[in-house]
């Protein structure tokens, strides 16, 4: 009996662990995850689509950019903004901006987009996750990415333009670095 509870005990113990580790990553240095208050959302970088994109978002993501950024404009049906750290939708990184790297890759619901400007060549932090599809972004942003796992953190984020208490998140890494 004391074995039956020290392995059911044990179990109970490594849930959270086995949870945390259900994602099977099929390319840890090519997956973002942005840590949300609700759990993990993990994103498929796209570097065959978008590569010059991808090297800012994780550049960024390494150097701790993301880290406690909110979520400045969140439409309900649409999409997700974050990646501006003044909390305004006016703000980038020092980086200069990027050329555009548009694609054949549709926005479906889970799609990553870079945000912009009227310019086209504007993208430099700010992104969005659409809950949506929406077609009429096709070949006017950037695709460069996609989350593969957490969409139901993304949909319980606060809704607002700006929202009146924004969700932020909490520590945004590439996998391969905390493994």
């Amino acid at each position: 009996m004391r074995r039956l509870f020290a392995a059911l005990l044990a179990l109970t113990l490594s849930a959270p662990l086995m949870e945390a580790h259900a994602v099977e990553l099929q390319d840890p240095e090519n997956t973002l995850v942005i840590e949300l208050k609700d759990g993990p959302v993990y994103i498929q970088l796209l570097p065959q689509v978008a590569p010059k994109h991808v090297e800012r978002i994780k550049t960024l993501a390494r150097e701790g950019f993301y880290d406690g950024i909110v979520f400045h404009r969140v439409i309900e049906g649409f999409m997700a903004q974050t990646g501006d750290p003044t909390g305004t939708g006016r703000g980038g990184s020092d980086y200069d901006d990027l050329p555009a790297e548009f694609s054949n890759v549709p926005f479906e619901r889970g799609t990553v987009g870079m945000a912009r400007s009227q310019s086209p060549n504007s993208g430099n932090s700010q992104f969005f996750i659409m809950f949506a599809p929406g077609s009429f972004l096709n070949g006017q942003y950037t695709v460069w990415g996609q989350v593969i796992d957490g969409m139901d953190k993304v949909d319980a984020i606060t809704r607002g333009e700006p929202p009146r208490t924004p969700d932020k998140m909490v520590d945004v890494y590439i996998a391969a670095d905390k493994q």
